[in-house]
């Protein structure tokens, strides 16, 4: 193992009860309750605008980071495996969700992380290996080839056999798991107009819009700097998990401030106004982009006027 490499302790042996306990603990509280908020910047296009709260199901894997990972954990125990070893970002909230998951199942996992070490470990980082997970790091060369048994096996030389989860929880079980977020949507407002979602690695969007009714719109705001790559992949995860593309969604890519964990004086500013307004402090990498997007496209084609939206609040984790 490399200097690099934050090493996790071994933890007890995983029994029954253990085990029972550990899944009961993973228990969210569903459905996430919505609530619809009074401003008048919104008002004065007769735009209405719920939050679905999903950041408040469950305390260590909020929002779509329980949804994506659900799957996955019943995957990797009824396979047998005792490891899991995923993707993601320095400022991933998949990894730490991911490191909390195997503390609380009593399993051990491996966060694999592009670009190089850096100390001290900012605070994600930092929570995942105190929750007990393994960091390592690829460069991001190497990275952009991570589901390649050219990356894979050597990993799993050096961290022995593992069950893989997908960056961002996004694969097949982790569109599924999103899907019954769209579905909790349709059942409590069913007169929305457009639901919106950031996106990062896809599976959140490619979920919700399998799960609400085909006449909705889904929204997603990328939190990427780029143009047009994600919709690719958003038609490949949907194809993996129902055979074909789902519902009627597209993709803006107007609102990433900078890129990825890329924050500008526009939205702090709007984020810190949110608060002041609302009470709600919102996460900035993901959340306080997506409704940006909401707030600066109102009354436009993107946000109609007279449109009832649904925006989906899928952090902050408690420690942030």
């Amino acid at each position: 193992m490399s200097a690099a490499d934050q090493p996790a302790s071994d933890g007890d042996p995983v029994t029954p009860e253990s085990a029972r306990t550990g899944w009961e603990r993973l228990t969210p509280r569903i459905p996430s309750p919505v609530v619809e908020l009074d401003d008048e910047r919104l008002r004065r296009h007769g735009v209405r605008l719920w939050l679905k709260r999903d950041d408040l199901i469950h305390p260590d894997l909020p929002g779509n980071k329980w949804r994506k990972l659900v799957g996955n954990l019943r995957r990797a125990a009824d396979e047998g495996h005792r490891t899991l070893l995923t993707f993601g970002g320095a400022y991933s909230h998949h990894i730490a969700a991911t490191a909390a998951a195997g503390r609380l199942l009593g399993i051990d996992t491996v966060g694999v992380i592009r670009g190089e070490a850096h100390r001290p470990l900012n605070p994600v980082l930092g929570r995942a290996a105190a929750d007990g997970m393994t960091l390592t790091y690829l460069d991001r060369e190497r990275y952009r080839r991570k589901h390649l048994p050219e990356v894979l096996d050597p990993l799993r030389e050096r961290f022995g056999d593992f069950h893989h989860v997908p960056e961002g929880g996004s694969n097949d079980l982790g569109v599924r798991g999103c899907r019954d977020l769209g579905a909790e949507i349709a059942a409590q407002l069913p007169g929305t107009d457009l639901v919106c979602v950031p996106v990062g690695s896809g599976g959140t969007i490619a979920g919700v819009a399998a799960g609400v009714p085909p006449s909705w719109r889904v929204l997603g705001v990328s939190v990427l700097r780029g143009d047009g790559f994600l919709d690719p992949e958003v038609t490949r995860l949907q194809r993996e998990a129902f055979g074909g593309r789902r519902g009627d969604w597209s993709i803006d890519y107007r609102h990433h401030f900078g890129g990825y964990a890329r924050r500008t004086p526009e939205l702090d500013g709007f984020m810190a106004d949110f608060r002041a307004r609302h009470g709600i402090r919102l996460e900035p990498v993901y959340v306080a982009k997506s409704l940006a997007a909401v707030y600066g496209t109102a009354g436009s084609p993107l946000v109609p006027a007279g449109s009832r939206v649904v925006a989906v609040v899928t952090g902050p984790p408690p420690w942030w």
